[in-house]
């Protein structure tokens, strides 16, 4: 990988963040609601853990850069409807104008804000300017080369990759805890062997988009560089950490990258309206803390962090993402009450009774009866998922 450096002094993290991020928005019902954005930014500086020459706004991603991942064509048809020149009859080839992907006004220069961020997060840390880049607005996974699906009409992460290959002659590993299987990303790098794509997601045959299965290993030049860990429902932190921690560290010794891009989806939580995993926010203390381990043991600390899914956003999302942050920037783990002047701002909006601690209630849910079955299955499916390269 080509080597790029700065004479400025280097940051341990940067946290890429504006307000007009949270102009990617579809409707106020809509389960995709960027104002988890916002709750995440109010918490963590009243945390005073985001000082404010920490904050990079992000740029907006140019055509040529999302000719990157995506078709001239699809990126037409989007400008047009956003200037409320395509019908939702006429979208809906291109995947705009569904239930999932509602059409909203301006919402080609809202996606590519989102893409632009994680390209600041991008050249930020390939620069040598940050060891670490957080972009929340980013992560929207589902996104193919001509079509939006899964409420994400561009595809940051894609962008990002190629961005990263041609530019900096990277080789990237890209991680993805989504609860959702990361469809768009795997599919854009099926056959390159030097993009390795990892996903744990929920089986998808309970859930969207019903893909991910542990024999999708990719093709030609790129078999045996995607990786698929698809969990039972109802699955549950010790399960999950076991096929986490192990698949993290197997492959990135197998693979060898020049930088990690994690994809943090806050779904996998019990409280997830979407899902049906049985997580809490243990997992979202550590996934991080290994991601961040492993980029220092194995990337010169190179290490890039986009959103991603979760739907609740009171609850979970501010806390799971919070955590994500203090890691990166080796802030110490926060435990005990919430900033009491964060619950008073938030409370009145909240739909719902706010978590008041950075803990999950006790007894949360009821215990599951197939714990040890499903926990099980999960071990035999990492095994056979693991498989080709404990053999090679």
């Amino acid at each position: 990988m080509a080597k790029h450096t700065t004479n400025g002094q280097m940051k341990h993290a940067v946290f890429i963040y504006s307000e007009d991020q949270l102009g990617y928005k579809f409707s106020d019902t809509h389960p995709f609601n960027q104002k988890r954005l916002e709750l995440t930014v109010d918490l963590l500086q009243k945390m005073k853990a985001l000082p404010e020459e920490l904050v990079v706004a992000p740029r907006i991603a140019t055509d040529e850069e999302l000719l990157l991942a995506h078709d001239q064509r699809y990126i037409d048809i989007v400008k047009q409807a956003s200037i409320g020149k395509v019908s939702p009859e006429a979208g809906e080839s291109y995947g705009i104008g569904t239930e999932d992907t509602p059409i909203f006004a301006n919402m080609h220069e809202a996606s590519a804000r989102l893409v632009g961020g994680t390209l600041t997060a991008v050249d930020w840390v390939m620069e040598g300017k940050a060891q670490h880049a957080l972009n929340l607005g980013g992560g929207l996974h589902h996104g193919f080369r001509g079509k939006a699906s899964g409420f994400c009409i561009y595809n940051d992460s894609s962008v990002a990759i190629n961005y990263m290959k041609k530019k900096y002659g990277a080789r990237v590993l890209y991680i993805d805890t989504d609860a959702h299987h990361g469809d768009g990303v795997q599919w854009s790098f099926y056959d390159d062997p030097d993009v390795c794509t990892v996903s744990i997601h929920e089986t998808g045959r309970y859930l969207f988009p019903g893909t991910g299965n542990i024999n999708e290993r990719g093709s030609g030049q790129g078999y045996g560089t995607s990786f698929n860990f698809p969990i039972d429902a109802f699955t549950e932190d010790e399960s999950f950490l076991e096929i986490y921690r192990t698949a993290m560290r197997e492959i990135v010794e197998f693979f060898k990258p020049d930088v990690i891009l994690s994809q943090n989806g806050a779904d996998a939580h019990y409280l997830d309206p979407l899902t049906h995993l049985y997580g809490t926010m243990d997992i979202y203390r550590e996934i991080p803390k290994v991601a961040h381990e492993l980029a220092h043991e194995f990337c010169e600390g190179r290490w890039i962090a986009v959103g991603g899914g979760g739907y609740d956003i009171w609850r979970v999302v501010p806390r799971a993402w919070s955590l994500l942050w203090m890691e990166m920037n080796n802030f110490p783990a926060p435990t005990g009450p919430l900033p009491a002047s964060w619950l008073a701002k938030w409370q009145p909006e909240s739909p719902v009774p706010l978590i008041e601690a950075w803990e999950d209630p006790q007894k949360m849910y009821e215990a599951i009866p197939r714990k040890e079955e499903i926990t099980e299955k999960n071990h035999e499916m990492l095994n056979k998922a693991l498989y080709m390269i404990r053999n090679a």
